[in-house]
This record gives structure tokens, sequence and C-alpha cells, in this order.
């Protein structure tokens, strides 16, 4: 199956929103955890899912850098 370049764009971005909604959640639920164990468990958690927003930015970023500079309209 091909993706083409500007499919690659939209799943990227989609993909970087789905992981900072789990970021947003893992963050604000912080508060209420009590137990420091868990507490840093979470945050974590959190972290690891905003490495996954990155990753999915950026090659969001570059898959759109690559359509417009190799004048790709698929």
């Amino acid at each position: 199956m091909k993706v083409s370049a500007n499919l690659a764009t939209i799943l990227a971005a989609v993909f970087a929103i789905v992981c900072l909604s789990f970021v947003v959640t893992g963050f604000t639920s912080l508060d209420g955890i009590t137990d420091p164990v868990q507490r840093s468990d979470g945050k974590g958690y959190a972290w690891f899912w905003a490495f996954l927003a990155a990753v999915g930015a950026l090659f969001g970023v570059l898959s759109w850098w690559h359509v417009h500079t190799a004048g790709i309209d698929e």
C-alpha cells in the first residue's frame, strides 16, 4: 500500500493530536495522585506521550516540506 505525502502529513497530524490528548490527560490527572511513586510514573507516562507527539509532528512537518519542495501533487 502506498501512502501519498499529503496523506502522510494528515495522518501524522492526527497522530500528534491524539498523543497530545494523552499528554493533557496525564498531566491533569497528577493532582489526584498522592503516592510519590505513582505520581512519578504518571509524569513518565505523560512525557512519553509528549515524545511520541513530537515525533509525529516532526514527521508531519517533514512530509509537508517534501510535498512543497518536491512539487508532489499526490
